[in-house]
């Protein structure tokens, strides 16, 4: 097999270009799921993508998919891909890296005449954020099965406008059924959104699997009253609770370290008012551990602070789980393709445990999945200030062009 290279400029200047669409004034993009710049950046990948010779096709979750033939007309693809679409205050580079990585690989076998056997794809995932829509990975997770389509269609968002309509209205509304053609391998390149490959000078992480996520929703209910004449000990103070609650999670954290993340990531306050005395509140709580049993462990302990919390404040706490994704390991094969691919090329590297729910999780269930990580600034992500440097992201497309033509069977 041949050592090619991609194009370090080219790839960096289409992810310049994509983060001119919904670009942010401190530098980041907000390009929410299913809005009309999510509609933009799609138009033009699809432009990209027809002008690299490939043919491009949307099922019905507008999950996208532009595939180079290969030699093998109807074998099933080798895939590469991630997501267009970013949180409200997010990165240049979470999602969009990994789907113009693909298409730069693809761009990289037309420039040297490379076929292969089975045919490339990349593919876009819809909704990957669950930002506007929720859960996350919508589109994956009804590709592989794990979503009722139906069910998803009919999510609304913060604005009471649902999912289906809303796809239908930017026109990416496909008529595939998500997830009736075969994937024989799926590749995501993707920034590291952690601290730990900067901080250990390595330039490619090599993903085993992903971490398990659990989502809970959790509602403190006590009573309103007015902040003056109501004395402290004849309080119901349902923000009070929620407070010590963000405490308890933030100890589970730590409790069950150094794998284990524990975050209070949204709070809504009932009324909101100055001088009342909050009477409801709701929290969100992420769990995440590479182990399920231990994912069990600090549901258990999430659980017996509620009802302790409940029991000692005189508020009502109501616990529900939301979403639930397992750890997913990877496949050994695709593992390697991405460990050799980094050793061929001389780059730094070391195994990692994605700490972040990736689509790369859902396609595991379904074919053979690896991912490929690089280092990003300080290890931020979901921020603004999100940043990667050229020659990392060049060294991550090199390694998923190596996985890609080993398993898609390249030949000169």
């Amino acid at each position: 097999m041949r050592n090619i290279q991609i194009d370090s400029a080219r790839l960096w200047a289409s992810l310049m270009e994509m983060a001119q669409i919904g670009a942010t004034e401190k530098g980041g993009v907000c390009r929410l799921t299913l809005t009309d710049l999510d509609k933009q950046s799609r138009d033009l990948f699809t432009r990209w993508c027809e002008e690299a010779g490939c043919t491009v096709t949307v099922d019905e979750m507008g999950n996208m998919f532009a595939r180079r033939p290969g030699k093998a007309a109807d074998a099933p693809p080798v895939m590469a891909g991630s997501h267009l679409d970013s949180q409200p205050t997010g990165g240049k580079f979470d999602g969009a890296y990994g789907v113009l990585a693909g298409l730069e690989v693809i761009r990289t076998l037309n420039e040297h005449d490379v076929q292969t056997q089975a045919p490339v794809e990349v593919a876009v995932w819809t909704n990957e954020e669950g930002s506007r829509f929720s859960p996350a990975m919508m589109g994956s997770g009804v590709f592989t099965g794990t979503f009722d389509a139906d069910t998803i269609r009919a999510t609304v968002d913060h604005d009471g406008l649902t999912f289906g309509d809303e796809l239908q209205r930017i026109g990416y509304a496909g008529e595939a059924h998500a997830g009736e053609h075969p994937v024989a391998a799926y590749f995501e390149a993707h920034i590291e959104q952690g601290p730990i490959l900067e901080a250990e000078e390595s330039t490619i992480g090599v993903v085993t699997g992903g971490q398990g996520i659990r989502w809970y929703d959790i509602e403190c209910t006590g009573q309103e009253a007015h902040a003056g004449p109501t004395p402290m000990l004849r309080r119901r103070d349902a923000f009070v609770a929620a407070a010590q609650l963000v405490q308890d999670v933030n100890a589970i954290g730590h409790r069950f370290a150094p794998l284990a993340c524990a975050t209070v990531g949204t709070g809504e306050v009932f009324p909101n008012s100055r001088n009342v005395i909050p009477g409801r509140v709701v929290l969100t709580v992420d769990l995440r551990h590479p182990d399920d049993d231990i994912l069990d462990e600090m549901e258990t302990a999430l659980r017996d602070n509620c009802e302790v919390l409940a029991q000692s404040s005189g508020v009502q706490v109501d616990f529900s789980r939301l979403w639930a994704l397992p750890p997913q390991p990877f496949d050994p094969q695709c593992v390697a393709a991405v460990r050799e691919g980094a050793q061929l090329a001389g780059y730094s590297h070391r195994d990692i445990v994605s700490g972040a729910g990736h689509d790369a999780v859902f396609m595991a269930k379904v074919t053979p999945t690896g991912m490929i990580f690089i280092p990003c600034e300080g290890g931020i992500s979901h921020n603004e200030i999100e940043n990667a440097s050229q020659e990392d992201c060049a060294a991550g497309c090199n390694v998923l062009l190596h996985a890609i033509m080993q398993t898609a069977g390249a030949t000169a």
